[in-house]
Parts: C-alpha cells; structure tokens; sequence
C-alpha cells in the first residue's frame, strides 16, 4: 500500500487547535477524507476521520449524542455521565471511522500528511492560492454510483432506475377500487375536486 496523495484543506486562524482537513489516497484508488490535522503539545499530529457515538433514550429509544442532557424526541432528562471512560478517565464520545491499525501504518500516514501541511502552509503564502481539497471529480463518482445501483437493481428484478411502479392512488384515505384513475375517481366523487381541494 503506497500513498499516492495527500491533499489540504487549511483553517483559518481562528486560534483553535484544529489547524487543517486533509485526505489521503493510497495506490491512486482508495480515498480517505475528512482526517484532522490539531495542534498538540509537541506539535501537529493526525486525528482520524470519526462520528460521534449515540446512545438511546430510555423512554422513548431516540438515538442521542452522548453529551446531549435531554432528549432529542421527548424532552427526557438524560445521565450526563452516561459515556464509557477510557484508562485515562477521559469520556469515549467519538469512535474512529477508519484507522491504522498497527503503529508503523500510522507513522507512515502521520508522516506524510505532517510533510504536505507544511508544503501547503508554505504555498499558501504565494499570491492566487487556492486548495485543491475539493477538486476531486464528483462527476466520475457520481458515474460509478450511478451504476452500481443500476446493477443492484437488475439482480433484484427492479427498474434501472431503482422505482417500482404501481397504479395511481384514489382519493386520500382510501384507495380507488381496480385502481381506478384520479379522473375517475374525482368525477364519481364531486367532493374530490383538483389538487389540494378540501383542504382547510
């Protein structure tokens, strides 16, 4: 596995710790975004690309943020101190999305993106900078995506489109005997006027 490309997304300083969005692609096929580039103590280091965990509720079983003191649904009070701790006592309330899982990986990606944010802080310094972060082309994924769903929905006996058709709806409530068409159903019922009539 080689790394390919590594691309930056600066903040501006906002004199948070957070100091740059990068991704990283690895054999110019594979895709990571969103890790964090923060400002540590003994200097930049790379955070992982997470989603902040949920529990739910105990009245109403809405999911919630771990951090959250009420519910999202029905206004419950919430324990506060709900989250896991780790060995250090701190409260666990993100889980990693992807991640090395062995120290030399993570040293070769810390490396590489550590290199490519101070390339990139020097570059920004030129007249006309502009970050290549979102220049990736959605249109290619957006193709492949595209085709994907369109052979999902051929294994499954689906249209192309990934739509079932059925016969149209009678009036709201009730469906029309046989399937009978809007029309008919709105000349057999004068109360069934035109799109949103009756409505108070």
């Amino acid at each position: 596995m080689v790394i390919t490309e590594v691309r930056i997304k600066l903040m501006e300083d906002n004199n948070e710790r957070l100091q740059a969005f990068c991704s990283v692609t690895f054999d110019d096929a594979f895709v990571v975004r969103d890790l964090k580039i923060i400002e540590g103590t003994k200097g930049p280091f790379v955070a992982m690309p997470s989603r902040k965990l949920t529990d739910r509720c105990p009245q109403c079983g809405c999911k919630n943020h771990l951090r959250a003191r009420c519910c999202n649904q029905c206004g419950g009070r919430l324990d506060e101190d709900r989250a896991t701790r780790d060995a250090n006592g701190r409260a666990k309330l993100h889980a990693d999305i992807a991640h090395p899982i062995n120290s030399s990986c993570r040293e070769v990606i810390q490396n590489a993106v550590i290199k490519a944010f101070q390339e990139e802080k020097e570059r920004s310094k030129q007249p006309g900078y502009v970050s290549n972060y979102e220049d990736y082309d959605a249109g290619e994924y957006e193709d492949s995506f595209s085709t994907l769903v369109s052979e999902l929905n051929t294994t499954r006996g689906m249209p192309q489109d990934g739509y079932r058709t059925h016969g149209p709806h009678g009036q709201r409530g009730t469906h029309a005997p046989n399937h009978e068409s809007r029309t008919s159903v709105a000349s057999r019922d004068n109360d069934c006027g035109g799109f949103g009539e009756g409505i108070l």
